[in-house]
């Protein structure tokens, strides 16, 4: 863990520590993240351990300047840091560690990726807007972990939330609701009643709507709740018991009245 990930197999497997050689075999699988498929950026904030790291929708690259920042103030705000060994970071020394090199060649190799700005992006833009050196998910793992030995226990944690499978599960759940919903509306009305079917999910599933709310809700309960709802409506509709449009948004009200009035206002 200390050496940067050195060691005579240059192979990305033989780069990994033992830990994470485990999250690779149990197939979570960062091509199947539809990399560049949403064309609207967002950034989702995750906890990671006692931090919030921050990825984007458009390409999963995660912030790691942001990270760093964090774990360095961590270090320099707590007294009890030195005792377990904790020390402050800087990134050029993470990209110069030779290990580190060989890990990012090994990536490219078994990733496919072709140029170095698939692997990492530095941006001089100001923080708030997206500045900073971004990274593959799977680098952006390796640096975690570079921090400090005592934090890869959290940083494994991470890596085994599936709620970027969610997101994806939620995805195909979306294109299943609007084949449900395109057979029961015309194609003229279709594209407003799939705004407004899912605006309405929305409101049963976060209790509210906004721009692009799917993108910024981060936690995997919610995904999870987000393409179960889509996908319970997509069955009413093909089963039949859901026969057109204000059906469904009869439905859903009801499932935002069951869900979010106080219980003593419920007609009994």
């Amino acid at each position: 863990m200390n050496d940067g990930g050195k060691g005579e197999n240059h192979s990305l497997r033989g780069l990994l520590p033992v830990s994470y050689n485990l999250f690779i075999r149990n197939n979570i699988n960062y091509k199947s993240l539809n990399i560049g498929k949403m064309i609207t950026n967002q950034v989702m904030k995750r906890p990671m351990g006692n931090f919030l790291v921050e990825q984007r929708t458009k390409d999963s690259m995660f912030n790691a300047t942001n990270l760093l920042k964090q774990w360095n103030e961590f270090v320099e705000h707590n007294d009890d840091t030195q005792k377990v060994g904790y020390v402050k970071k800087d990134l050029d020394d993470f990209f110069n560690n030779k290990g580190i090199k060989e890990f990012i060649n090994a990536l490219m190799d078994e990733e496919n990726l072709h140029t170095q700005n698939s692997v990492y992006v530095k941006s001089k833009a100001r923080s708030d807007r997206g500045g900073g050196t971004w990274m593959h998910p799977i680098l952006f793992v390796k640096f975690a972990m570079w921090l400090n030995p005592r934090f890869e226990v959290q940083v494994i944690k991470f890596v085994y939330d599936q709620m970027l499978k969610y997101r994806n599960d939620a995805g195909d759940a979306y294109k299943e609701l609007g084949t449900s919903i395109g057979k029961i509306v015309s194609k003229k009305f279709m594209p407003v009643a799939m705004c407004k079917v899912a605006k309405a999910i929305n409101y049963v599933v976060f209790g509210k709507h906004e721009h692009e709310m799917r993108n910024k809700q981060g936690e995997e309960e919610k995904q999870y709740e987000l393409f179960n709802m889509e996908r319970q409506v997509a069955m009413l509709i093909n089963d039949g018991f859901l026969r057109s449009y204000d059906h469904v948004i009869e439905y859903l009200r009801k499932k935002y009245v069951e869900k979010y009035l106080p219980s003593v206002l419920k007609v009994k």
